[in-house]
């Protein structure tokens, strides 16, 4: 595996301070958020001084129970191309369920669920990963993801199932630590022992990131500085192998570049101390869970998993009833931060909504979260929740309303209205 080194996630909000900050040896860049054939000047810039740049999938879906999408595959490998990466990642969730699996509605989580830790939705994910390495064109690696709620009546622990994914298939990992604490405080998971199962031979390169917690739940932001907790995950990691790569994530409230620095530093340290701690403790050996008795074909794991993770779905986005063994407080607690992930991806899609709605907007946005779900992309909801919006008689002040309806009128045709009188009077002849 290439020596990455000490990186950044690559945000347009932070560029001309990556550009400058030293001791930047490569940077990632969420997939979705460029586009192949009009790099950012920044990033070409980076590329140019030697900085590695690896695209991060984050709508794959590789632990749906449908076979990834090959329009999406395509679209990562351009990226891959376009950046000269040397591998590429995705995570270990699924992000979309129903359709013609499950004859239900399509349903967007708009976020990266977990997947169930089961020898059904192991299978899937394999193969899964397998038709995603043979679309791209460099290494893939998987990440674990962090959750606020627990699947019942899984299989395995989060070592096991990582170590069986990477054994059967090959694939990289890419290890969040950040992640590791946030399933230890919301699932009750143990960090070491999970790290004390997972393959780490495997090991790409490794996550950091800030969050926070409220109500004894831990929230995954990319927006808060990052805890000790997390540096000693770190630490504990680095002291069992060395990292090829670790990479600080910050997706929001960016602080000045000093305090990134800062995090850099304590990230760079936290590494330095694992490898003065080295070769304590081992590995341990990893109990391997073996193959069902009787396999029974794939697609039939895909249309159970598929209706597992569909009625999962519809609880969170649709308000259809929670399915059994789940925590009802729990799921409502990622039913609100799915809403709220929502509201902010549209307000950065679409942001003339939040400075014509002001501060009327979050709250808004997230009550009609709760009762539609999304089915397609951010800015089809944007456009629906506009529409939605206006046909409830909302907002109340009326040259608001107006605005909005402006905005939406001038979005939801299949070309732009005419802006000027002329125009329109110009446009109503040619009808004619």
């Amino acid at each position: 595996m290439e020596r990455l080194g000490t990186g950044i996630g690559w945000r347009p909000e932070i560029a001309d301070v990556v550009e400058a900050m030293p001791g930047i040896d490569w940077v990632e860049v969420v997939a979705e958020n460029v586009c192949p054939g009009h790099l950012p000047d920044s990033l070409a810039r980076l590329r140019e001084r030697g900085v590695s740049v690896v695209p991060h999938g984050v709508s794959l879906g590789l632990g749906g129970a449908e076979r990834p999408d090959a329009g999406r595959l395509e679209a990562l490998a351009e990226r891959a191309v376009a950046l000269d990466a040397p591998l590429v990642t995705e995570h270990i969730a699924f992000v979309r369920a129903g359709g013609a699996l499950t004859a239900s509605p399509p349903l967007e989580a708009g976020h990266l669920l977990p997947v169930p830790r089961t020898r059904d939705a192991l299978d899937v994910l394999c193969e899964n990963v397998r038709i995603a390495q043979d679309a791209l064109p460099v290494p893939l690696a998987v990440e674990n993801i962090a959750a606020l709620i627990s699947w019942p009546g899984e299989e395995m622990t989060e070592g096991q199932f990582l170590y069986e994914l990477a054994d059967r298939t090959g694939v990289r990992l890419l290890i969040d630590v950040a992640n590791l604490h946030t399933n230890h405080v919301n699932r009750g998971e143990d960090p070491a022992e999970a790290l004390a199962e997972i393959p780490l031979e495997a090991l790409a390169y490794v996550h950091v990131a800030g969050g926070f917690e409220r109500d004894g739940v831990w929230h995954d932001s990319h927006a808060h500085p990052v805890p000790r907790p997390v540096l000693d995950i770190l630490t504990d990691l680095a002291s069992r192998t060395s990292p090829a790569g670790v990479l600080l994530e910050r997706d929001e409230n960016f602080p000045d570049p000093a305090e990134l620095e800062r995090e850099l530093s304590a990230i760079r340290s936290a590494v330095e101390a694992g490898r003065a701690r080295a070769g304590k403790p081992a590995r341990a050996d990893v109990p391997r869970t073996g193959p069902a008795a009787a396999p029974e074909p794939r697609d039939a794991a895909r249309q159970r998993l598929g209706l597992a993770q569909a009625a999962l779905l519809s609880a969170l986005v649709a308000g259809t009833p929670v399915p059994e063994g789940f925590d009802r407080a729990r799921l409502g607690v990622q039913a609100r931060a799915l809403a709220g992930k929502r509201a902010d991806v549209v307000a950065k899609v679409a942001p003339e909504l939040p400075e014509i709605l002001g501060a009327g907007y979050r709250p808004a946005f997230v009550a009609y979260a709760q009762r539609h779900p999304m089915t397609g992309g951010y800015r089809r909801d944007a456009l629906h929740f506009a529409e939605q919006s206006l046909s409830a008689g909302h907002p109340e002040d009326a040259r608001t309303r107006r605005e909005l309806r402006e905005w939406w009128l001038d979005r939801a045709g299949t070309a732009p209205r005419p802006r000027s009188r002329m125009a329109r009077a110009r446009r109503a002849l040619l009808r004619r």
